[in-house]
C-alpha cells in the first residue's frame, strides 16, 4: 500500500469536509465513467452538485435522502455538462467505492475535523 506524502496540520485544516444529505440523483449519462449527478443539501451552505462514480454499489433509489460526507471548499470542475462543486467521499472497494456516512444521523453542514 502506498501512503502519500506527510501533511502538516495546517495542509488539513484547509479542507473543508461536511455532513450533507443528497436530496436528488440523477443519471449522468454524458460522463465519460458511470456516474450519478448528486445534489446534496449542506445546510446554511446550500444545496451543491456532485458528479460520483458510485453506480457499481448504488442505485438512483438508495441514494435520496442518504447522508454523506464531502469536501465542500474544492474549486468547482467541470465535467462534461455539469460543474461539479463539492467531493462525496468515499472508500475504494474491490466491489466499487462505498460512500462516507456518519453513524448517526446529523445536521446538514456540520463539519468534520
Amino acid at each position: 500500500m502506498n501512503i502519500k506524502p506527510t501533511i502538516s496540520w495546517a495542509d488539513f485544516e484547509k479542507i473543508d469536509i461536511r455532513t450533507g444529505t443528497i436530496i436528488d440523483c440523477q443519471p449522468f449519462p454524458k460522463a465519460r465513467n458511470p456516474s450519478y449527478i448528486l445534489s446534496v443539501d449542506f445546510g446554511e451552505l446550500g444545496v451543491l452538485k456532485s458528479s460520483a462514480q458510485i453506480t457499481d454499489l448504488y442505485e438512483l433509489e438508495d441514494l435520496k435522502g442518504m447522508q454523506v460526507i464531502a469536501v465542500v471548499n474544492f474549486e468547482p470542475k467541470q465535467i462534461a455538462n455539469i460543474k461539479s462543486q463539492c467531493l462525496v467521499m468515499g472508500v475504494y472497494t474491490k466491489k466499487g467505492v462505498s460512500v462516507l456516512t456518519p453513524s448517526i444521523g446529523c445536521p446538514n453542514g456540520l463539519q468534520v475535523g
